[in-house]
């Protein structure tokens, strides 16, 4: 029998974003180019997740006439969870200039396989409309279930999750203890190991965005960016 996804769940079926994650899962793919394709998926998958942004009319003119166009007026705040979702901020800050950017850090304890909450900047007061939780990996689904019950203490109410990976087991669990938020994923992947990583996966994303694990030296992939 299929196994039944949450419904809050939400995987990318477009080709450039099947594409580029095939180069970014490659172990031959190194930290620079990792980064660039990072960049080149949350822009694609913002998009997709940005879909339902409230908008106002608002008059502009052309070179020829006025006419009505249209203005996003959805006010957005951007949480990257440190440190790996900080590779999706400048992707989102082009495509949402006007965000503000709030940080949370949270670490794996590679014993207990748990997330530690390290760091909060949080302001005082709550006053955007929609919060975006960036992180590149939804593995068990801890850190990011963590995250949002910060967020809703903190007074967001319309909150969205914006990955590349999800393994099952995360997904489930995000979508039980906040099924209000929808999860935007470039890829479902199979399941988690014993060591809580994602399979097939892509290796830790922290590590590859920079630097800080020795990639293989061997020929370049054979598939090349599309443009």
């Amino acid at each position: 029998m299929a196994e039944v996804l949450p419904a809050s769940l939400h995987v990318s079926a477009h080709p450039l974003v099947r594409h580029k994650l095939t180069l970014l899962r490659d172990e031959r793919t190194d930290s620079k180019t990792f980064r660039e394709l990072v960049r080149e998926l949350t822009g694609l998958l913002l998009y997709e997740a940005t879909g339902d942004l409230k908008s106002e009319t608002i008059a502009v003119r052309t070179p020829l006439e006025r006419m009505d166009g249209a203005k996003v007026s959805t006010r957005i705040g951007l949480v990257p969870i440190l440190r790996a979702g900080l590779g999706m901020v400048d992707a989102a800050v082009d495509l949402l200039p006007r965000a503000e950017v709030w940080h949370l850090g949270m670490y794996r304890d590679e014993t207990t396989h748990t997330p530690v909450s390290y760091y909060n900047r949080l302001p005082p007061t709550y006053h955007d409309d929609l919060i975006i939780v960036l992180d590149p990996m939804l593995a068990t689904g801890g850190s990011a279930t963590d995250a949002i019950a910060v967020l809703k203490e903190w007074g967001a109410r319309w909150i969205k999750f914006v990955g590349i990976i999800a393994a099952p087991e995360g997904a489930r669990h995000v979508s039980e203890q906040h099924p209000d938020v929808a999860i935007h994923v470039a890829a479902l992947d199979r399941e988690l190991d014993a060591n809580r990583f994602i399979r097939p996966g892509l290796g830790d994303a922290g590590d590859r965005l920079f630097g800080t694990v020795q990639q293989p030296s061997e020929a370049p992939s054979p598939l090349s960016p599309a443009s």
